[in-house]
């Protein structure tokens, strides 16, 4: 005997299609402070108030002590090429051992570099499924504002994001999605609990015989809703309800600006980014001011651009919590030498004494 339709999922118009992904207009109430949230899950920047914005004094610079150039021995220079051949496996280490040294030349090489440690807060509705738990609502006080809403803080010049629930801002209200029926209509067979057969595609036999697939009814139970033609909702879960909340994000972000006077062309500079320096100088302070009277002159217009570019660009739409510039002494030495009797030069860079060459004596290859 073949299945008839009605026999499972007849269609309920009571089940609603599932809603959009966000409440719509109107359906979560206005909070001072929050009025520009659009009831979805997009975070609103909230810029801070006047009185976090920082205000530099006028003329005020830094001083820099003076500093002496860092000398890279024979056996030092040796070592950090012999270490540097090691890791080649097409290097032959003989010529770093018998090179004889012609010249060893340092050079002075600055790096600036000016951190701003900013705080940025941003807040959006989220809501999450009602089960009964405590809901902190405004009967429990005040709405704090945005800058007011209390965080932990981490240390400084350190990357955190911190998720808050604003206090005072849940609510709970009837799942929009479902319209607090607690499921919604199956979107495969549309509501019916049964599909087409995609053996016999409706037909109800196939090559001169019933289908067995749908036994000739030429539909078949839905395998998604099990022929229910619902679904529970999966925004609540079933619960038929939500509680609403605004969260605030809270950004720490340290905005890092560096800079190198470009004054070695046989040098890569970008072989700098991963190497240290010896800091001289170091200037930390809620604002800090350009460096006034270095010998290089590139370093203190390099200060004074970046220290108004961060004030101007990070006090618009964040908070400047504290501020830290550093000259650090990069070292960098040319070492000219010979092996069998040719002439050849790499470069000794950094604290960790790298080494950088366009060309070694000897190497093999594999045929």
């Amino acid at each position: 005997m073949e299945e008839k339709d009605e026999d499972i999922g007849a269609f309920d118009p009571n089940i609603p299609e599932e809603d959009s992904s966000a409440p719509p207009p109107g359906w979560l109430d206005s909070v001072s402070g929050y009025e520009d949230h659009l009831g979805d899950c997009t975070d609103q920047i909230c810029p801070p108030p006047p009185d976090f914005v920082p205000q530099p004094e006028n003329d005020r610079n830094a001083s820099v002590p003076k500093v002496m150039v860092p000398q890279v021995s024979e056996d030092v220079a040796r070592e950090a090429l012999l270490k540097f051949v090691g890791k080649k496996w097409t290097y032959s280490s003989k010529p770093a051992q018998n090179l004889v040294f012609k010249d060893l030349k340092p050079f002075t090489v600055y790096r600036y570099r000016l951190e701003t440690f900013t705080e940025s807060r941003s807040s959006a509705w989220e809501c999450e499924t009602y089960t009964g738990q405590f809901v902190d609502g405004p009967q429990y006080g005040m709405i704090p504002q945005p800058w007011q809403v209390e965080v932990q803080y981490p240390p400084k010049f350190t990357d955190t994001v911190q998720k808050v629930r604003v206090p005072h801002t849940s609510s709970v209200k009837p799942c929009y999605q479902c319209r607090g029926k607690g499921r919604v209509r199956c979107t495969h067979c549309h509501g019916r609990g049964r599909m087409q057969c995609i053996s016999c595609h409706g037909s109800g036999h196939g090559r001169n015989r019933r289908c067995a697939g749908c036994h000739g009814g030429g539909r078949r139970v839905c395998t998604w809703c099990h022929g229910s033609g619902h679904r529970t909702c999966r925004k609540c879960n079933g619960h038929k309800k939500l509680l609403h909340f605004i969260q605030l994000t809270v950004t720490w972000k340290n905005q890092v600006y560096e800079f190198i006077p470009d004054q070695q062309p046989e040098f890569p500079m970008k072989k700098f980014e991963k190497v240290s320096g010896e800091a001289f100088f170091i200037d930390e302070s809620l604002l800090v001011y350009p460096v006034d009277g270095f010998p290089d002159q590139e370093i203190c217009n390099a200060s004074k651009e970046a220290t108004q570019e961060h004030l101007l660009k990070y006090s618009a739409s964040s908070r400047i919590l504290q501020q830290r510039q550093t000259i650090e002494l990069v070292p960098l030495t040319h070492a000219f030498y010979s092996y069998n009797g040719k002439d050849y030069d790499y470069f000794v860079y950094g604290t960790e004494n790298k080494v950088y060459t366009s060309k070694y004596p000897t190497s093999c290859s594999i045929l």
